[in-house]
């Protein structure tokens, strides 16, 4: 890759140093209420934390050049938090808000008018084409078939998900059968009406024939009475070596059990089918990353050595370059997700 000064000695035009985008998809954190299936849309209590305390075995791999027996023969003990439905419930309800906001083609930070403009020209020119129908639709099918519930998914006997526009004069409103055949979470391939006009309506707030749309979604999961649910988990970087520090800290808001809402936009921008496929491997969704990333496979799918990151793809899009359909779906979609993209001046 060129360095910054090759690039301006042979006239091609840089990348700012100075770019970031806002994130277009906006969810609120997700709450957990528990009700029973027949009265879901009737009354639901909010779900609070557990503490336990428990006495487990020694389970995880221990070092064997210094592995004592009497290291595998004392009990575990640990406090983690924990969260369950009532003895009379038997339906997970997740509550949140989505706002999906138009403007992708105009930069929050940009410190090159010449790269701006030209950036600009590329973006416009998609949304004239492309409308953002595909990325909608994805985005719709990912609504539709609850993939934001996550671990709640699991073993669910129905799932249910009510969309709601909240936008003033708009009563729009749709029921979907998450496990119904045809809505998948694995593929995009549906013709499904309603999902249709959801899509619609999302395209029109990301292309800006529309300011901005609102979103009310409430997820019915019937996982069985009494039974676990999962909210987030809160990432603690420093356990110590205290007994009474907890080992697994659940995420709630203001006592309600809840999810973190990056959690929440990481399953609805899980839509990436456009990366290259390992020799060997079955393609499946992705979530929207720069690299492709999957941290719990250890994993990166857009390496820059196969030219099919973020970066090399975007530096060619923004200043006109040729790509495919799918590519520029790619893009578009991390810039729709938003972050920091900026070239350092460094060489």
């Amino acid at each position: 890759m060129a360095t910054k000064k090759e690039k301006e000695s042979k006239n091609i035009l840089v990348t700012a140093s100075v770019l970031a985008f806002e994130k277009k998809l906006v969810p609120s954190d997700g709450r957990f209420y528990g009700t029973v299936w027949e009265k879901r849309t009737e009354t639901a209590t909010a779900l609070k934390l557990q503490e336990k305390s428990v006495r487990g075995t020694i389970s995880n791999r221990q070092k064997t050049t210094v592995l004592k027996q009497s290291d595998i023969e004392k009990a575990n003990l640990q406090t983690v938090d924990s969260c369950a439905l009532g003895n009379d419930q038997d339906t997970l309800k997740l509550s949140f808000t989505l706002k999906i906001l138009s403007g992708v083609e105009k930069p929050s930070a940009c410190n090159s008018a010449e790269f701006n403009a030209s950036y600009k020209q590329a973006a416009t020119a998609y949304i004239e084409s492309e409308g953002f129908t595909e990325l909608a639709k994805r985005y719709a099918t990912n609504i539709a078939n609850g993939r934001f519930l996550w671990r709640n998914r699991v073993g669910a006997e129905r799932i249910e998900v009510s969309v709601k526009v909240l936008n003033e004069g708009d009563n729009s409103a749709w029921i979907f059968d998450a496990k119904k055949v045809g809505i998948s979470a694995t593929d995009f391939d549906n013709n499904d009406a309603e999902i249709a006009q959801l899509a619609e309506k999302i395209a029109a707030a990301l292309s800006g024939k529309t300011e901005f749309l609102l979103l009310e979604i409430n997820a019915y999961a019937q996982v069985g009475k009494a039974q676990d649910v999962y909210p987030s988990e809160e990432l603690v970087l420093d356990k110590g070596n205290s007994k009474s520090k907890k080992s697994k800290i659940l995420y709630h808001i203001d006592g309600v059990a809840g999810m973190h809402s990056q959690k929440v936009g990481n399953a609805l921008r899980t839509i990436d089918t456009w990366y290259p496929v390992p020799e060997g491997e079955s393609l499946f969704p992705i979530a929207i990353e720069p690299y492709g990333a999957v941290t719990n496979l250890g994993k990166a799918y857009r390496t820059p050595a196969a030219k099919a990151d973020f970066f090399t793809l975007f530096d060619s899009f923004a200043r006109g370059g040729s790509l495919s359909k799918t590519e520029q779906h790619y893009v578009m979609a991390v810039l729709v997700r938003g972050g920091v993209f900026g070239e350092s001046g460094k060489d």
